[in-house]
């Protein structure tokens, strides 16, 4: 059968033949990702494990805290359970405009101008911990305006902590980051990962989940068809590329009040290895 110039009979078979090879391949490639090996398995599974013994201690330690990049979608969520879990005495939200939340009286906002954060140094006076979940997207931000939050923002931020007695400080990046990249976004990712390992904190922990699941604000055209064409891989495959913000939000936390040790300097952590890490996944023997 012929329909114009298009030979059916060829077309429609070749096209079904070349779908089904690339649903096979895509599935191969999930499959890998799901279940291809963690390192330092064990090692993220007792972080998890031991982590409401490591909280009560950490708790009676007093430590203060700041959270830069809590109107986000990974901020909003670390927000939410440090709320819940109480081991801090003391938790600055630093940020552009000051927001409604419903927190506890430890926490605090402050409002400062990221343009000139040394003006506003004061704010990271004599909190030892800090969280980084800054980020906006090129599409939002254009070229500029993403290198200057992604990678300008997060380095003031870390810096003025550094200087005023910060030892911890966890940053969330992505899955791909790579300085090496021809393309923007992992490479800005990859250029301030480099340049905090730089700045010698006790303990730099560095976080890349894949897709971030979350029930968003705003509305992202582009990422509700993707999750929507996608949820079955969530759903099959829910630690090979993405991360409900909510884990990310408890690794980071987990990996905080570990006690510090003699370990690496600076740790990173894989989309899986935060699913491991969170305690709120499976993949660990009980």
């Amino acid at each position: 059968m012929q329909f114009l110039w298009f030979r059916c009979d060829v077309i429609i078979p070749s096209t079904a033949l070349a779908i089904f090879v690339l649903v096979l391949a895509l599935l191969g490639f999930f499959i890998k990702r799901e279940f291809e090996p963690v390192p330092d398995l064990d090692h993220h599974c007792s972080m998890a494990s031991e982590a409401e013994v490591n909280m009560e201690r950490f708790k009676a330690e007093n430590h203060s805290a700041f959270v830069v990049g809590y109107t986000g979608e990974v901020g909003k969520a670390l927000v939410k359970d440090l709320n819940n879990l109480k081991i801090f005495k003391k938790v600055v939200l630093i940020g552009r405009r000051e927001v409604p939340l419903d927190v506890g009286s430890e926490f605090e906002q402050k409002i400062v101008n990221f343009d000139n954060l040394d003006e506003y140094k004061d704010v990271f006076t004599n909190l030892d911990v800090g969280f980084c979940c800054l980020g906006t997207t090129r599409r939002k931000a254009g070229r500029e305006g993403f290198i200057k939050v992604d990678h300008d923002y997060v380095l003031f931020s870390a810096e003025m902590a550094k200087e005023k007695g910060c030892k911890q400080f966890s940053l969330v990046s992505s899955q791909g980051a790579n300085i090496e990249s021809s393309f923007l976004y992992p490479k800005t990712k990859g250029q301030v990962e480099e340049a905090l390992k730089k700045m010698k904190f006790d303990r730099l922990s560095i976080y890349r989940p894949g897709a971030l699941l979350c029930k968003r604000e705003e509305t992202r055209i582009f990422e509700i068809i993707a999750g929507f064409v996608l949820k079955p891989i969530f759903y099959f495959f829910p630690t090979a590329i993405s991360a409900p913000v909510e884990i990310v939000a408890r690794a980071m936390i987990n990996h905080v009040v570990a006690p510090l040790g003699n370990g690496p300097a600076w740790s990173m952590y894989t989309n899986k290895a935060l699913h491991l890490a969170s305690g709120m996944a499976s993949g660990c023997k009980k």
